[in-house]
């Protein structure tokens, strides 16, 4: 017997095959840009003459206008629309990017860190915002975490990617492969920036690629009132800010972002101090942690979408997340290869559970308090992004090891893991009647 496709069921394997791989690549370019400063400090910290700590500082700095501009992007998103607004950022970030091969020393290093966060400030929550015009509740997490495997992806790639033009460039035309480095990897995001313009859409009802009946279908799935109330409820960014939930999500991700931030940005110092290998080889064995998590992140997603165990994945996740890094922090002196092991199951239950995570504020949050709450959990939520470099590199100055850095991601984690287990009660269920 041959099944039945409903209007909505086609709808979405539209809009999958569509968008979801273009925003894709997309996020593989943004997330490869603010972090290949990771790659690059394995060069540049010696040329800039920039202290653990100095660097640390400065990895982080990208995160304070990230924070401060947040909200006002993703309210003038909704004002210009995606395409217009996306092209924007993209072109303007591509270029500062760029930029950050001119870099002479600690100052200038400061200035164009927090340069390119004010120009990135936004595109993150706004296409998390932007999935929402497109998926229901039920399909979102599954829909972000294909969208946010770019983040495992670009750091599968950028790494012998990163290793590959910094060894091979180096000193060609007078430029050294860090600064090759920044350019390269900079300027796709302008070229994709005219792309966006060109291609993405702004809603269901610009697009003819669907039909009449697959549109009314995806209206009326968008349309189901948040947390089973009327329609106008939590509509504002004023009802937004007043939900204690919104607060508690934004310090879960906080936390998230602690660990994120805290490894992806010490991680090829990490592991070449461990190997002694040269960049390229540290550029190899750096994919191996994101490559695992990669694979595991959407099977997750997926199966969480189809159970609706959101709260019991995402706490599970955080907490084999925070152990398995502890481990890794007791391994860093035993074995370089159980530090690896340990490391990569770290990084499968960070990824898993910001896969998950999403599902949750964009169940009940709707209109400008979707756009206004999604970003300042996000944004909020990364700050951690800036603490956590910081503090990893201050300990690794004054202990000569990783170890104290790692194991206090660690202990924040197992925190935001009881934070999940106590205060998230309830939202399995928001994410069914918002659906």
């Amino acid at each position: 017997m041959i099944p039945v496709v409903t209007p909505l069921a086609s709808a979405l394997a539209k809009v999958t095959r569509r968008l979801v791989p273009f925003m894709f690549v997309l996020y593989v370019v943004a997330y490869l840009d603010r972090v290949n400063v990771g790659f690059a400090q394995l060069q540049m910290k010696t040329a800039l003459s920039l202290s653990d700590a100095a660097y640390g500082l400065g990895a982080g700095l990208f995160f304070i206008p990230y924070f401060l501009f947040e909200v006002p992007s993703n309210l003038l998103l909704v004002r210009f629309g995606p395409r217009r607004w996306m092209a924007r950022i993209m072109v303007t970030w591509g270029i500062v990017s760029a930029a950050m091969m001119f870099a002479t020393g600690t100052k200038s290093f400061y200035a164009l860190r927090l340069a390119l966060g004010l120009a990135e400030a936004g595109f993150f929550p706004g296409m998390i915002l932007y999935l929402t015009y497109w998926f229901p509740p039920q399909q979102r997490a599954a829909a972000f975490a294909r969208f946010m495997t770019a983040i495992g992806v670009s750091l599968v790639i950028g790494g012998p990617l990163s290793g590959a033009i910094m060894t091979g460039l180096d000193r060609v035309a007078g430029f050294a492969g860090w600064q090759w480095l920044f350019l390269l990897e900079g300027l796709p995001a302008v070229v994709l920036g005219f792309v966006v313009l060109a291609f993405l859409p702004d809603r269901p009802d610009d697009v003819s690629w669907l039909s009449a009946d697959e549109k009314g279908a995806l209206a009326v799935a968008l349309r189901a009132p948040p947390d089973g109330q009327g329609a106008r409820e939590r509509h504002t960014l004023r009802h937004a800010l007043a939900d204690g939930r919104v607060w508690l999500l934004a310090s879960i991700y906080f936390i998230f972002a602690m660990g994120l931030y805290g490894l992806t940005l010490w991680v090829p110092q990490l592991l070449r101090d461990l190997s002694g290998g040269s960049t390229f080889e540290v550029g190899l064995l750096a994919a191996v942690p994101y490559l695992a998590a990669v694979l595991f992140m959407v099977p997750c997603a997926k199966y969480t979408d189809r159970t609706g165990n959101y709260r019991r994945t995402l706490g599970i996740a955080t907490a084999v997340a925070g152990a398995a890094l502890a481990a890794t922090a007791c391994l860093l002196d035993v074995s370089p290869w159980l530090t690896v092991v340990a490391l990569s199951v770290g990084v499968m239950g960070l990824f898993a559970a910001f896969g998950v995570f999403w599902a949750l504020p964009s169940a009940f949050l709707r209109g400008t308090a979707a756009a206004g709450g999604i970003a300042v959990i996000n944004s909020l939520g990364n700050l951690g992004g800036f603490v956590s470099p910081w503090l990893v590199g201050f300990v690794k100055e004054r202990t000569g090891s990783f170890a104290g850095g790692v194991g206090l991601v660690a202990g924040m984690l197992l925190l935001a893991a009881a934070l999940i287990a106590v205060g998230t009660r309830g939202h399995d269920s928001v994410v069914h009647r918002a659906s």
